[in-house]
């Protein structure tokens, strides 16, 4: 086995690995989300394979740069990605640009560094560690008499009773006066797993 096939087979197990931590033990569990796990190990893979023979085909390191940025400008047209998993389609894509670019004797632990350092960076940032998120919502709210300020106080009560969030602040957004409804974006401290997708309240009879 030559030293360059060696060095192929080693960066796809690392790649491999370090997307696997990242998708499967990471975004995953945070997220219960199985609609981007097959987009994100697809593309790493597939990725990490392309470039490696391109560069082991002494092509340019600048066309496999070239294919990298064709890959992150990708939209998907039938279906807006969310900015968090466009985030995390972005890491499983420069994985595999860099692990199979810079693989090499020299660079295997600056390699390792690299991915362990990304790895515990998303695992942080994901237990939210030092930091404190704020869930929002956008609500379309009918009872347009409260959204004066000086009824914030029911307001905000009302909101809480009625989606059963706790909710912490408002703001208005807009006013519908022809159809006696309001936007509202609502800010509440509760955990990520249920700040998914923007809702809308229909109007009620009380």
């Amino acid at each position: 086995m030559s030293t360059e096939l060696l060095y192929f087979i080693l960066g796809a197990a690392l790649n491999m690995v370090v997307a696997l931590l990242i998708v499967r033990f990471i975004y995953y569990p945070a997220t219960q989300d199985k609609t981007y796990v097959f987009t994100f190990l697809a593309f790493n893979t597939v990725i990490y394979f392309v470039l490696g023979m391109l560069t082991s085909a002494t092509l340019s390191v600048g066309v496999g740069f070239g294919l990298f940025a064709i890959f992150s400008v990708l939209r998907y047209r039938t279906d807006e990605m969310p900015i968090r998993e466009m985030t995390y389609l972005f890491i499983v894509i420069a994985l595999p640009v860099m692990n199979s670019v810079m693989m090499s004797a020299s660079s295997i632990p600056w390699l390792l560094v690299a991915n362990g350092t990304i790895v515990a960076l998303l695992y942080a940032l994901e237990k939210e560690w030092g930091f404190h998120f704020a869930g929002s919502k956008r609500v379309v709210y009918d009872r347009v008499e409260l959204i004066t300020p000086a009824n914030q106080d029911r307001l905000l009560a009302d909101l809480r009773e009625r989606t059963g969030l706790p909710v912490e602040r408002v703001e208005v957004r807009r006013i519908d006066f022809l159809h006696d409804t309001a936007e509202l974006m609502v800010y509440y401290d509760e955990p990520r797993a249920a700040q998914a997708t923007p809702v809308q309240l229909v109007k009620q009879n009380a």
